[in-house]
């Protein structure tokens, strides 16, 4: 699954641009959770997905879409430039300085 399709996928179910903050208030709330869990180590066992990592690293990446939803960011579009950027800051200087 690309990433538009994810964005698209919720926007389907829940798209609310004028609760952006509550949006972002949620991803803090599961950016915590996820804190927790990892501090905890609590990885998916089988197919049982409840309070693990993986839970909380998908409810994390829900409310980052939610969010580019309201502001109609396109994620993939920011991941190139964004990627172009740090190509050009991080690693051009290890080019020619080598």
């Amino acid at each position: 699954m690309k990433i538009t399709d994810l964005q698209n996928f919720i926007k389907k179910r829940d798209y609310k641009p004028e609760l952006k903050e509550k949006y972002f208030m949620k991803l803090v709330e599961e950016v915590g959770e996820l804190s927790e869990v990892i501090r905890k180590d609590k990885r998916m066992i089988g197919n049982d997905i409840k309070n693990s990592i993986e839970e909380e690293l998908y409810d994390v990446l829900y409310y980052v879409c939610a969010l580019a939803n309201c502001y109609d960011i396109d994620l993939e579009k920011c991941y190139e430039l964004k990627t172009e950027l740090n190509e050009r800051k991080w690693y051009s200087n290890e080019n020619n300085n080598g």
